[in-house]
């Protein structure tokens, strides 16, 4: 119904239209159409509020050619990113790379390279880490306390010194300051990209056998650096 007239009727054109909770710029004219048909001629529409709804109808028009131009834009973009993406990733390969995250995997391998980053001096520093459970399984302390970037190693033993199961992990960083308050902490990993998966998803870089994206990743490390303490 516009202005009080019922503008769509069994049989009419307008009665086919989809039923939608919006209106296309079709289902639009569609609807001034059958209000220009059905309206009262002892009443007729205003004029300045018929020009005010073709005014509706050319923004309307408007701003789906331009989510239309917008959406071919994204995905042109998102094909160019993607195909760039491809190009750079082989040649990682080999390379060594800081992931960001907590989560670790240990699939097999002799030991997993750690890093944590202090914003400012600590009194203490402690590394805990919890199998895919929550369970503590290794502590490590006495750490590294000056600011800025640290690196350690784990060799996938528990506090007993006893091998732990392959699976998922993470760990914490627990830092307190002279105060003793606790202290912001930046967690990552460090590893050496064994190769490049092309998936349904996007480019994964293969990391310790883990899938990793490129935003995952956080500095590619030179040859020869040490990536911290």
């Amino acid at each position: 119904m516009v202005n009080g007239v019922n503008t769509i009727g069994p049989g009419q054109p307008g009665s086919k239209m989809k039923n939608s909770s919006s209106l296309g710029k079709d289902d639009f004219m569609k609807l001034l159409i059958q209000q220009m048909k059905n309206q009262d001629p002892m009443n007729p529409v205003d004029g300045t509020q018929f020009a005010a709804q073709l005014a509706q109808f050319s923004s309307l028009e408007q701003l789906q050619n331009l989510n239309n131009s917008m959406t071919s834009s994204i995905n042109a973009n998102y094909l160019l990113t993607q195909s760039i993406n491809n190009t750079l990733s082989s040649t990682l390969i080999g390379k060594a790379v800081k992931i960001g995250g907590a989560g670790l995997s240990n699939t097999g391998q002799d030991s997993v390279q750690l890093g944590y980053k202090l914003t400012a001096s600590a009194s203490s520093v402690k590394v805990n880490i919890y199998d895919e459970n929550g369970t503590l399984v290794k502590t490590l302390d006495d750490l590294p306390t000056s600011s800025g970037d640290h690196k350690l190693s784990w060799d996938f033993s528990d506090n007993n010194g006893n091998k732990v199961p392959e699976g998922k992990y993470k760990f914490e960083v627990k830092a307190k300051d002279m105060s003793g308050n606790n202290l912001i902490t930046t967690s990552y990993k460090y590893g050496l990209v064994s190769g490049v998966r092309f998936t349904d998803s996007g480019t994964v870089l293969v990391v310790d056998n883990s899938e990793y994206n490129f935003s995952d990743i956080l500095e590619i490390i030179n040859a020869g650096s040490k990536g911290g303490n």
